[in-house]
């Protein structure tokens, strides 16, 4: 068993930088690129392994995942080469710290939610908020906060997944006049959090199923961009109450881990707040003001 995870982590490592390979193209990191075809996409191996400072055996060792122990001094290179950014080099790490069996595996996460944040959730209001589990599943959230996603509410309650709405639901191409932009955020963000945990059946799960339904999603999945955070202000076109611009807040909930807080605000007094005002009084009600997922 322990030799079977560790290879499942070492290929993660070798997929993450197969892909960051494959995208970075040979004058993006000062290479003189001759007049004949290139059959690689992106950067070959070898010119990979020459930037980084190590030998091409090496390297392709890693990218096959045989090779599940690279020193920090070699990810540092690896991460120069290929010109990543802070988050990319910092996912680098973590990636193979767990190949190397430095980093424990992630708790199992929580989906109970407190009954201390239901109440938080209430006191929002008109604020749209709810609580989401780390591949996305919609947890508890108060009447706004369903509401916005417009025709969330249609499904079932278990299957009320945040990355499955902007997928697969008719309404979220209409709702987000961004649609592509969110998506992009939403694969990063999905492809950062499986990274560390890829045999993690509520991400295994959610994964397999939208590769199998959506060929945007496959896509995205197959670029391994774990960059792209969701815009602080995000746009609803939303069918009731029309146009919002609302400033978007993600918190991390302490003691419980994957959950966090999203929560949608507006300027007091604006147009856009009169339009959460009117989305919170319309918003249908459950039995209880919050609802949840799952029994405290």
């Amino acid at each position: 068993m322990a030799s079977t995870s560790a290879h499942s982590e070492g290929a993660e490592l070798g997929r993450y930088l197969r892909a960051r390979r494959t995208q970075t193209s040979p004058e993006h990191v000062g290479l003189t690129v001759g007049t004949g075809v290139r059959r690689t996409p992106g950067l070959r191996r070898e010119e990979l392994a020459t930037l980084a400072g190590i030998s091409i055996d090496y390297y392709v060792r890693l990218e096959r995942g045989k090779e599940t122990r690279p020193s920090p001094a070699v990810l540092d290179s690896l991460a120069r080469a290929l010109r990543m950014d802070d988050q990319e080099h910092r996912h680098l790490r973590e990636l193979a710290a767990r190949a190397a069996r430095y980093a424990p595996p992630p708790p199992a996460p929580g989906r109970a939610v407190r009954p201390h944040l239901k109440l938080l959730l209430e006191s929002l209001r008109p604020n749209p908020a709810y609580v989401i589990s780390r591949s996305m599943d919609l947890l508890a959230w108060n009447p706004g906060g369903l509401a916005l996603y417009a025709g969330l509410d249609d499904w079932p309650v278990k299957y009320r997944n945040l990355a499955r709405y902007l997928f697969l639901h008719p309404a979220a191409r209409e709702l987000f006049p961004d649609w592509d932009r969110q998506i992009a955020a939403c694969v990063a963000r999905l492809r950062a959090v499986a990274g560390t945990a890829p045999d993690a059946p509520d991400l295994t799960s959610l994964v397999g199923e939208l590769l199998l339904k959506s060929p945007d999603f496959a896509g995205l999945w197959e670029r391994y961009e774990v960059t792209g955070r969701k815009p602080a202000h995000k746009t609803f076109r939303h069918p009731q109450v029309g146009t919002l611009t609302l400033t978007s807040q993600s918190l991390q909930v302490e003691g419980t881990p994957g959950q966090r807080i999203g929560v949608y605000t507006a300027e007091p007094g604006s147009p856009d707040h009169d339009g959460l005002l009117l989305l919170d009084m319309t918003a249908p009600r459950p039995a209880d003001a919050v609802n949840s997922t799952t029994e405290t």
